[in-house]
C-alpha cells in the first residue's frame, strides 16, 4: 500500500479540513495516511469521525507560517510539520508528500531534503487547468521566474511525463506558451526554447497562444515562472468571477430564484468542471520524489483530490519516469 505523508498543520483551515480531507481519502483510495503535527490536535480532530481507513500520526512541534522566509523557517524549524512530513519521503517511511503550508518552504525543504532528480537543473510547479477536450498541463506556475532556454526544455519533458504517466494522455502534445505561433515569434528565450523542444522526443507542436490554454488545443503548455503565475492568478480570480455574477443574476427576483432551480443540475456541472479543488494539488516536478502543493485555503475535497493524485503520481512512478528523460 502507497503511504503517503500529509504535512496537517499547513494551511489556512489546518488542521480540521486537512484531517477531515485525510479521512475522505483513506476510505476512498488504497492509500496509508501519516498526519503529521500537534499530535493532540490530530488526535482529537481524527476523533470526530467516525469511520475512516489507515491513518496514522507523527508528532511535529513546529509550524511554518504563510508569511515565514522559507529558507529560514526550514532550517530554524527543524521539527515543523513540513520538514518531519519531508524527511518521511527522504528516509523512505513515506512515498510521498502533500502540504498546503508555505509553498516556499515546501519547495526549499524538499530540495534540502530529497535533492533533485539527477539531470533536472530546476524543478517546475505544475497546474492542471480544465477545459473542454479535458484537463491541461501548465507549468511552470512559479518555482523560477528567470529561465533559460535549457529550463523550459525540461519544463516540458517533465510536463509531458506528467500528463502521460498521471493523466494517463497517450503522446501528449507539448505547445511553448508565445504571443504568436510563428516560430521567429516571441522574445530571445522563446526563440532559442523552440529550437531545443523542436529536437526533443516529446510531441512538441510549437508555438501556442494564451487562448490555446483553455480551449484545450494542447496537452502541456510551457512557459517561465513568471508569466505561469500570473496566468494562475489571473484565471482564478476570472473563475470566482463568473460564478459570482452568475450566482448574484440567479438570486435577483423570484423569477431568476425559480429559473435556478432548473438550471441547478446544469450549473452544478459547470462549477464541477472548473473547480480547482477537483484537481487537487500542484505537483512538484523535478524533486527527487513525489511532492503536491494543495492551495492554502484547500479545504478537505481539495485535500482529497491532492491525495489522490500524489498516490496515482507515487504508483506510476512518476520520479522514475523524468529520471529516464535523458535516455
Amino acid at each position: 500500500m502507497i503511504r503517503i505523508a500529509l504535512d496537517a498543520m499547513g494551511g489556512d483551515f489546518a488542521p480540521a479540513e486537512l484531517v477531515k480531507g485525510a479521512v475522505l481519502a483513506s476510505l476512498e483510495y488504497p492509500v496509508s495516511l501519516v498526519l503529521v503535527g500537534d499530535e493532540n490536535r490530530l488526535k482529537s480532530e481524527l476523533a470526530r469521525h467516525r469511520k475512516k481507513g489507515s491513518l496514522s500520526i507523527i508528532p511535529a512541534t513546529e509550524v511554518i507560517g504563510n508569511n515565514e522566509s522559507p529558507v529560514a523557517a526550514v532550517k530554524q524549524k527543524k521539527n515543523s510539520s513540513l520538514n518531519v512530513a519531508v524527511n518521511l519521503v527522504k528516509t523512505k517511511q513515506a512515498d510521498a508528500i502533500v502540504s498546503a503550508g508555505n509553498t516556499g518552504a515546501l519547495m526549499t525543504s524538499a530540495l534540502f531534503g530529497l535533492g533533485r532528480v539527477a539531470g533536472v537543473e530546476r524543478p517546475a510547479i505544475a497546474t492542471v487547468f480544465p477545459t473542454p477536450k479535458g484537463p491541461v498541463v501548465l507549468l511552470d506556475m512559479g518555482a523560477n521566474v528567470d529561465c533559460k532556454p535549457r529550463h523550459l526544455q525540461q519544463f516540458a519533458e517533465m510536463g509531458a511525463q506528467y500528463a502521460e504517466h498521471v493523466m494517463h494522455i497517450n503522446n501528449p502534445t507539448v505547445g511553448l506558451l508565445n504571443i504568436g505561433e510563428e516560430k521567429e515569434k516571441g522574445n530571445e528565450l522563446s526563440v532559442q526554447t523552440w529550437s531545443l523542444l523542436k529536437e526533443t522526443k516529446i510531441n512538441f507542436i510549437g508555438n501556442v497562444e494564451a487562448k490555446e490554454i483553455m480551449s484545450g488545443g494542447v496537452n502541456v503548455v510551457v512557459c517561465d515562472g513568471f508569466i505561469g503565475n500570473l496566468i494562475l492568478k489571473f484565471s482564478e480570480s476570472v473563475s470566482s468571477f463568473i460564478l459570482g455574477l452568475i450566482k448574484d443574476e440567479l438570486q435577483k427576483n423570484l423569477l431568476s430564484k425559480l429559473a435556478a432551480l432548473l438550471l441547478l443540475p446544469a450549473l452544478a456541472r459547470i462549477k464541477k468542471k472548473v473547480d480547482y479543488d477537483e484537481f487537487g494539488g500542484a505537483p512538484m516536478l523535478g524533486i527527487n520524489g513525489v511532492v503536491y502543493k494543495a492551495h492554502g485555503r484547500a479545504k478537505a475535497k481539495a485535500i482529497k483530490n491532492a491525495i489522490r493524485v500524489a498516490y496515482e503520481a507515487a504508483r506510476e512512478d512518476l520520479v522514475g519516469c523524468i529520471s529516464k528523460m535523458e535516455e
